[in-house]
């Protein structure tokens, strides 16, 4: 069983944040049946169903359907997301996710200056979902980055969760079931940039996680972004067949033999650097 599968349900997102590649693929959005068809295909093979590649998964109309539906399949479902849509998204913070996590970076990466609105947005949700037993957990992934506002975000948010919080390795737990988790700015693998020099690539992609894009084509890692290294699609063939295929077995072999066989494998600084990969 492959542990973790990223499902894009839209590749439409509501902000353009400086940090994020975006996509040049068609804007697309899957609809209830095509859901369905893709977690059938999936069931049984994935243990973690992510909502989240590119695009807002809350821009989804049908997105706690969906987190419960893939709770009645034997999923454990958790979401990503930016966090600007989660005020009054009471039904969602009650369908059943094991996790969300909320990106509070993409607030001053689009230079909006309603923190505290926003805050308190992400605040309730997160209180709700934690009572509802998910783990959220907050993130600032901005060091080294654009972290002029970490401040005031602290700030606000000590104001939904009074101090004292409980100091963790990467950051602190808020509340029960509220975490704030530090980390580096993310760096998407880019084509365009000079290539690693490392001769030791290893990841993760068709070990323990693939991707699955708006129209059902199954990539191997979360960070393909454009679908460059595409290897078949669950609308038209299961998922064991498209595994199966050279391209995904070189790949796989390839990283057993800690060796990049795809050009964008070759740009990117998570297999280069396999410590480093961490985006979950």
């Amino acid at each position: 069983m492959i542990s973790r599968c990223y499902l894009e349900i839209t590749n439409v997102c509501n902000l353009d944040c400086v940090f994020c590649p975006k996509t040049r693929r068609a804007a697309r959005t899957i609809t209830p049946h095509e859901f369905d068809v893709i977690t059938d295909s999936l069931r049984g093979e994935i243990k973690f169903l992510y909502f989240h590649l590119m695009g807002e998964p809350t821009l989804h109309p049908h997105l706690a359907e969906f987190v419960a539906q893939a709770r009645s399949k034997g999923f454990v479902p958790v979401l990503t997301t930016n966090g600007t849509l989660l005020a009054g998204a009471d039904a969602l913070a009650q369908s059943g996710l094991h996790k969300a996590q909320i990106s509070l970076h993409s607030h001053e990466g689009n230079n909006r200056h309603c923190a505290q609105g926003y805050i308190a947005g992400v605040m309730h949700f997160a209180q709700i979902a934690a009572q509802n037993g998910t783990i959220v957990v907050l993130r600032l992934w901005n060091r080294g980055g654009n972290d002029s506002a970490n401040d005031e975000i602290l700030h606000l948010l000590e104001q939904h969760a009074p101090q004292p919080w409980t100091e963790r390795r990467d950051g602190w737990k808020l509340a029960e079931n509220i975490y704030l988790e530090y980390d580096s700015k993310f760096d998407w693998p880019d084509e365009e940039a000079p290539e690693y020099e490392s001769q030791d690539m290893f990841c993760y992609a068709l070990r323990n996680q693939i991707g699955v894009l708006a129209d059902g084509s199954v990539v191997p890692c979360c960070l393909d972004h454009d679908g460059a290294m595409t290897l078949g699609n669950l609308f038209s063939q299961p998922l064991s067949e498209i595994l199966a295929t050279p391209r995904a077995q070189a790949i796989y072999h390839g990283f057993t033999r800690h060796q990049a066989t795809e050009p964008l494998c070759r740009h990117c600084g998570y297999a280069a650097i396999t410590k480093q990969f961490r985006k979950q």
